[in-house]
């Protein structure tokens, strides 16, 4: 018997049965499609968290004090002060560092009209603007003459401008935060991704900030949260890492025993970080998706478990003509992989259909992307045909098996 016979012969047994056959293949269809989506949507998130880096400069350095907390809970204040700044400032020319700016954070309460809401106020020098490649939708960024007068004025976040002002235009008008009077001067492009932390915040003056909002200082200067560092180029990252961490220790006078009471990372670093832990959650999500498959498998090899009970009669005529073991296990398993085959055909074009669907839709401030790449559909047609073989295996070797003269006496 040929493949071309087994082909038919599986055909006709198939529609012989096709309510048991479509939902055999329906099985294998959920299975594909959840893997198929699954793993798009895991490669989708993984490129938008790329991408959200590579806009924020794929060379900076984030230098941030001690987190570390003291008995009781209590956070003590950051570590880094404007020394530690000045000692950046002054850093040698071939260090790599190209671009300093500092910032200060915290969430004060902002209020425009009737709105009112809590908000991460940002306190940056103009430099932060190139650092962290920001992009105006509207208006201007602020000045070093404004920095250095302490002027109050702010940009605003796209998702801080919706909230408060709605589909009003911001620029021009006051807001008050904290009690007192800023003039928005600007608003910042959207940029997405963090459930829209980037986008919720307002920036002024690292000087008004430090003026108006923080207070305390030291022998060693007022604190600084962050320093953000642009680096000349991503493989001068470790050197200019190295360079950083060299000058601070000295400027905090830590002996070679001591351990740093800063942290020095940059963004591939982070970037690295975070798509290890998607990668571990979608292959959670791959695994747990890929079990819809197995059940599919089970039925597959339940159905192919009956119809061998069922044609044991047609199996002893086979074999009374002539047809040899080979001939009865390949149209049993051309049968199985038929099976699993049409289930895959059908659970990639559901996963395209869902994909398509979702792609582009926002979930809370989050753009949704699902790409449907050319190996995913490929291994999953690979693997649903495995699937139905594998399945497939034991009813067609039983069936291979047979003995024809007890065969030909089944009803």
């Amino acid at each position: 018997m040929g493949l071309r016979d087994c082909i038919t012969s599986s055909w006709l047994a198939l529609q012989g049965n096709k309510l048991r056959s479509g939902l055999t293949i329906l099985g294998i269809m959920i299975g594909v499609s959840a893997v198929v989506f699954v793993v798009s949507f895991g490669r989708g998130q993984q490129q938008n968290l790329s991408a959200v880096f590579e806009s924020m400069g794929p060379t900076n350095i984030i230098v941030s004090g001690s987190t570390r907390q003291m008995m009781g809970g209590i956070r003590p204040p950051s570590s880094l002060t404007t020394n530690d700044l000045e000692a950046l400032l002054n850093a040698d020319f071939s260090s790599g560092i190209v671009r300093i700016a500092p910032s200060n954070s915290s969430i004060l309460t902002v209020i425009y009209g009737n709105q009112t809401r809590n908000i991460n106020i940002m306190g940056a020098t103009p430099e932060i603007k190139e650092i962290r490649n920001y992009q105006m939708a509207d208006g201007e960024f602020f000045t070093d003459k404004e920095a250095k007068r302490n002027a109050n004025v702010a940009i605003l976040g796209s998702q801080a401008a919706t909230d408060l002002f709605g589909i009003e235009d911001p620029v021009g008008k006051s807001i008050r935060i904290a009690g007192r009077t800023f003039e928005v001067i600007g608003v910042f492009e959207k940029r997405g991704g963090f459930g829209g932390l980037m986008d919720n915040f307002i920036m002024i003056p690292f000087t008004t900030m430090e003026a108006k909002f923080l207070g305390g200082t030291s022998t060693r200067g007022r604190p600084v949260q962050n320093i953000t560092i642009q680096a000349a180029s991503i493989e001068q990252l470790p050197a200019t890492k190295a360079y950083i961490t060299q000058a601070l220790r000295k400027t905090h006078h830590l002996r070679e025993d001591e351990e740093s009471d800063f942290t020095v990372t940059d963004m591939q670093e982070i970037l690295k970080r975070m798509q290890e832990s998607r990668a571990i959650f979608s292959a959670f999500l791959a695994s747990v998706a890929a079990i819809s498959l197995l059940v599919g498998g089970i039925g597959i090899m339940n159905i192919m478990l009956v119809s061998v009970g069922e044609r044991m009669r047609e199996i002893g005529i086979c074999k009374a003509v002539g047809a040899k073991r080979r001939d009865i296990l390949r149209q049993f398993l051309v049968e199985a992989a038929m099976l699993s085959f049409g289930g895959g055909l059908l659970g990639i074009v559901t996963a395209i259909i869902a994909a398509a669907f979702a792609t582009g839709k926002n979930m809370g401030t989050y753009i949704i992307s699902v790409p449907i790449s050319l190996d995913v559909v490929l291994v999953a047609v690979l693997v649903s045909i495995i699937t139905g073989l594998i399945s497939g295996t034991y009813p067609a070797y039983r069936a291979a098996r047979l003995d024809p003269i007890v065969s030909l006496r089944q009803e």
